[in-house]
């Protein structure tokens, strides 16, 4: 089963569990302000895509110096994710194989990373 990470208020999170549910996609849902997030969860992303690509440089929550910006580093990035969640990109699905970053129905989106889309029935037993 994959698990989709955000914020439940989040209108991109929201606009995903959308698309997952009307293509019967099975996934839990991992809340970052209900049921937290750790730097260890955030460092498992990292290995597996850039923390560039993790960071949500365009968020309201983006409120650092030219100066802290400039010398920002993984760790520090990580650490900031942590402390302020609103600074990771959304949504983040897991599929177990790989991460995918955001949510678009542009290029296919979804569907040309999860074939089983609309072949299964949806699964009501999603977890808020």
């Amino acid at each position: 089963m994959y698990t989709l990470y955000g914020i439940k208020n989040c209108d991109t999170v929201k606009k995903a569990r959308q698309w997952l549910d009307q293509n019967g996609i099975a996934y839990q849902f991992h809340d970052f302000r209900t049921d937290g997030l750790t730097s260890v969860q955030l460092n498992n992303f990292a290995t597996r895509v850039d923390w560039n690509t993790l960071l949500n440089r365009s968020s309201t929550s983006w409120q650092l110096s030219a100066e802290q910006q400039s010398d920002l580093t993984a760790e520090k990035a990580i650490a900031l994710m942590v402390n302020t969640p609103t600074l990771i990109k959304r949504p983040v699905l897991d599929t177990g194989d790989k991460l995918i970053i955001g949510f678009t129905t542009k290029d296919g989106g979804y569907a040309a990373h999860l074939p089983e889309a609309g072949k299964v029935k949806p699964d009501h037993n999603q977890t808020e």
